[in-house]
């Protein structure tokens, strides 16, 4: 008999950054490689990428919005153009210098963005308002090479995205598609992915090189770090002046584009795994999983034909929910429960000789303590309404936390009290780098997250760091 695999021996309350090391190489979704900060995605893992890159894409489709590819490689006087956004990104370039032993006539960047390389051939495309808007889309991987401590999914040197880029002739047409995107990336995020977020405005310290504003969707991860999801960025007329994108109006006015941009990256894998998933393994919503259900049959000698051909015939009249039957002899019940919780899939079905007699199974969902009887006839019924209470309870679960962590104040040490409680601190603050880089300095690892969405008023406030006027009610806290 072969032993039990050692399942995950960190705790999730104790070390969240351990224990999800072990998540990953253990259930399978990743692995290290050769590469300093670039993982390789396992089956698994890739798995739900397609599926919520079909469902973004399917989206976008419906709003007219195309695809395109550009390529991997920015030649250096492309990137330098927009002076705001190559400052941005100059740290985390990654650049191509040689071709065998030839040295390049000119270096080339491995792309970190695409909106260089794009925009380029965008003032080839646009002549006249007639042409306009253009909306494109293009699923890439970017290389960001500059950070000290990547982490698998949420870190990485390269990672995979979306990268829209659009063009209007005016600024309203080109707000007017935030709410688009806004509604798109949290319906995929909340019904697909089990995750609530919070949408708010970035500081100019930290919204994205080049543009006039950025918004993101924020999310709330065990012990109290915050990672950001989905992004929105208003690049204004900055990138059309920069690259020449320019049309003539209906008086015959030359004018220059308003231009978007916005992006989904793997980065969410990492925030679905680290947010639901337990001790035991991973938890992923079943919308999002092929395999929903595993069937183990309880084979004992002398009974196992009829349990494993009913096993069968269960597998086969819900074969659209994705089922596994476990029929393997080497291993007992107790090893095949532990490793599919281990690899999070959704539901367990269990059948023996004496399930068999009652014409029922018993059935543990992957967050249930508890087994339930089922009826073999009403199974078709019932899983359906198991597995969509699974994926609402697991949405619930994500709110809660989200709820929890956050707090308010407009004392300075209660707020370096709470941030080290793990919370995420509502306070009044001026809209200064300055003030920003000395939040950092008086609360270590500490930055600003996003703007008061709900708009508090700040009348009469001061600046938790400077005591000066305050600009605003931002959120600070700790990120990944």
């Amino acid at each position: 008999m072969k032993q039990s695999q050692e399942g995950l021996t960190t705790k999730k309350d104790e070390d969240f950054s351990k224990w999800f090391t072990e998540l990953m190489i253990k259930s399978k979704l990743a692995d290290y490689t050769e590469v300093s900060g670039c993982i390789a995605f396992r089956p698994t893992s890739w798995r739900i990428w397609e599926i919520l890159r079909d469902e973004v894409d399917k989206r976008l489709r419906k709003l007219g919005i195309k695809n395109v590819y550009f390529p991997l490689f920015i030649p250096e006087k492309l990137l330098t153009k927009e002076a705001e956004h190559v400052e941005g990104f100059a740290p985390e370039v990654a650049w191509v210098t040689h071709a065998g032993e030839t040295k390049l006539n000119e270096r080339l960047a491995i792309r970190p963005t695409s909106e260089a390389i794009m925009y380029a051939n965008f003032s080839k495309w646009v002549r006249s308002y007639r042409d306009l808007p253009q909306r494109y889309n293009q699923w890439s991987n970017v290389v960001r090479w500059e950070f000290n401590n990547p982490i698998p999914f949420f870190r990485t040197r390269e990672f995979i995205f979306n990268e829209g880029h659009t063009m209007f002739a005016t600024e309203k047409e080109a707000l007017k598609e935030r709410d688009q995107i806004k509604k798109l990336y949290e319906e995929v995020c909340e019904d697909f992915l089990a995750l609530p977020g919070i949408y708010g405005r970035k500081t100019e310290k930290e919204k994205f090189a080049g543009a006039v504003f950025t918004e993101k969707i924020h999310y709330a991860l065990p012990g109290g770090k915050v990672i950001e999801g989905p992004a929105f960025h208003y690049d204004g007329q900055n990138f059309a002046k920069a690259y020449d994108i320019k049309f003539q109006d209906q008086n015959e006015k030359e004018t220059y584009v308003y231009q978007n941009t916005w992006a989904i990256s793997t980065r969410m894998l990492g925030a679905m795994f680290g947010i639901h998933s337990d001790d035991s393994g991973l938890i992923i919503p079943p919308k999002v999983l092929d395999e929903k259900i595993v069937i183990i049959p309880l084979l004992f000698k002398g009974k196992e034909k009829p349990v494993l051909e009913k096993a069968k015939e269960i597998q086969k009249a819900l074969s659209k929910f994705g089922v596994i039957l476990d029929d393997r002899e080497e291993y007992t019940p107790g090893f095949k429960y532990a490793e599919h919780e281990l690899n999070g899939i959704p539901l367990r079905i269990e059948i023996g000789p004496r399930d068999l007699e009652n014409n029922s199974v018993m059935i543990k969902t992957r967050i249930g303590k508890e087994k339930i009887s089922i009826p073999i006839k009403e199974l078709k019924s019932k899983i359906p309404k198991l597995l969509d209470k699974m994926q609402q309870t697991l949405f619930d679960n994500a709110k809660k936390l989200l709820e929890s962590i956050e707090s308010k104040t407009e004392n300075q040490k209660e707020m370096i009290k709470l941030v080290n409680e793990k919370k995420m601190v509502k306070v009044p603050l001026k809209n200064s780098k300055d003030v920003e880089e000395k939040l950092k300095i008086i609360c270590t690892g500490t930055k600003t997250l996003f703007i008061d969405p709900k708009n508090e008023s700040i009348k009469d406030k001061k600046c938790i760091i400077s005591g000066e006027n305050a600009d605003y009610w931002v959120y600070v806290g700790r990120t990944y």
